[in-house]
Parts: C-alpha cells; structure tokens; sequence
C-alpha cells in the first residue's frame, strides 16, 4: 500500500509541474469561488483552513478576505502534531514548518467550535477519500474534527480509481475541484 500511494504522489507531481503558476492560481480561483458560495461556508463562523503551499488550491486571498469576517484557525506543525491556532491577520503569521506561512495567534483549545474544516491533500477519490503527503499530520488530526470537512483539490488530484486507505483515513464529507462538487 505505501508503494502505491508513493507512485500516486508521483504521479501528481508529474501532472502538476505541467501547469504554469499562474494556470494553478485561476484553477484555484475556481475552486474557492464554488467554496464560498456553499451554505456550509456561507453559514459558518469558525473554520479550519491551512496556508497553501504553492503547489496546492492557493487559499492564501481567502484567508486575507474572510479573515476579516469570520474566525479562521490555521495549523501550525508542532513536532508530528497539528497545533491549531487563531489568524489573526497577516502581520501575525511566520515561516513555520515546510515553509509554511503558520500563524502565531492564540492556540485554539475547544475543537467543537469549529463549524468547517477545509482540508487540502494530494489526492482525492469520488467515494470522497483522501490522501496526504504522507506524514500523517492530517491522520492524527481529522479524528479530533467533528464538523463537516471539505476536501479541496484540483480536477487532476480527483482520482477515479479508490485510493487505497486504511480503516484509520477519514473521509471528506464533500470534495471541491474547480469544475465539481462532490
């Protein structure tokens, strides 16, 4: 199993560097514009978001603009943990883990308040698995969320063979590519 999920890394990889930065970056635009119009979004007020890494859905405007309006809370890598904390604005984030930009807020304690929780990966499945980079930051922290989660992810990441899992992976409640939502 992890020889598989270590070609289908590989396999997203090579597709991805097919794209132009600025071709990933109006593919995310597409992505978010189905996102925020979604009434799981539209009527939250606490969300779990991540700081996207070039290669990924770019989240970094939405986190700028609704930042201002709703609370996002943002991981921030501790050891081999997801610590969560609050964004607080831009001026307020540092060079984390993996070069990701983390916020220095407060540590969120109580998990229910979050009312979404947006989750990147590198692949996706129409049965709405998901899977990551192969750390297991998300593994651990998924079953510690227990609002909706929306798994988000370009058209090329959506895989229409079933990824393989374990009975530990946690599915999406939903799945948003710049064409679809399912």
């Amino acid at each position: 199993m992890i020889l598989e999920k270590k070609k289908i890394r590989r396999e997203i990889a090579i597709v991805k560097r097919l794209y132009t930065q600025n071709e990933l970056t109006e593919k995310s635009k597409s992505v978010i514009n189905h996102l925020i119009q979604m009434p799981e979004f539209l009527q939250a007020t606490t969300i779990l978001l991540y700081h996207s890494l070039p290669d990924e859905v770019n989240t970094r405007q939405l986190i700028k603009e609704w930042g201002k309006t709703k609370e996002l809370i943002l991981p921030v890598v501790k050891g081999e943990v997801l610590e969560l904390r609050h964004y607080t604005g831009d001026q307020n984030l540092c060079d984390g883990a993996f070069h990701i930009a983390e916020p220095i807020g407060e540590v969120l304690e109580d998990y229910q308040t979050i009312d979404l929780a947006i989750i990147p990966g590198v692949a996706f499945d129409r049965q709405r698995n998901r899977m990551g980079r192969g750390k297991g930051f998300y593994d651990r922290l998924l079953p510690q969320i227990k609002t909706s989660k929306i798994g988000i992810c370009f058209n090329f990441q959506l895989l229409e063979n079933t990824l393989p899992c374990e009975s530990t992976d946690i599915p999406m409640d939903k799945i948003i590519t710049e064409d679809e939502i399912i």
